[in-house]
């Protein structure tokens, strides 16, 4: 009995261990901004691609493979707070207020700014520990670009 027991314990942690990594967090909470006005535009994928391998030194392979897989299942995607506590347990404040400059260059990427995309972004910073003042300071260095 006292195996069994033991046995559903381990195979439970083993189930919730996250098998996911820095790409595909960052990918992640990428392909939500840039769905978060309900459509990706080539020019946001282009910019996430480049973020990912200029910005954050990913693998250019990988990069596209992860994300293509994060656009396939754009409405399948974790929750935002899945991927911002990954970011927070492993990310420095610097390399988080980086992630929502790009964030913000992404959304404008498209020349218009949607009323969902400000807000997730808002959202993200806050779940990120990020100030008002500097997320507003990301975004102006971002329209700045």
């Amino acid at each position: 009995m006292i195996n069994i027991l033991k046995n559903f314990f381990e195979d439970n942690n083993k189930l919730k261990k996250d098998d996911i990594n820095d790409l595909e967090i960052l990918c992640g909470l990428m392909i939500e901004a840039a769905n978060s006005d309900g459509k990706i535009d080539n020019i946001e994928i282009e910019k996430i691609n480049n973020s990912l391998i200029k910005t954050f030194k990913e693998d250019k392979k990988q990069v596209q493979s992860v994300l293509e897989m994060a656009v396939k299942n754009k409405n399948n995607s974790k929750s935002l707070f899945f991927y911002t506590s990954k970011i927070n347990k492993n990310y420095s404040y610097e390399k988080k207020l980086l992630l929502i400059e790009i964030l913000w260059e992404i959304v404008l990427s498209d020349g218009q700014i949607h009323d969902y995309e400000t807000s997730i972004i808002r959202r993200l910073a806050g779940l990120l520990y990020i100030s008002d003042v500097d997320s507003g300071n990301a975004r102006k260095r971002a329209l700045n670009k």
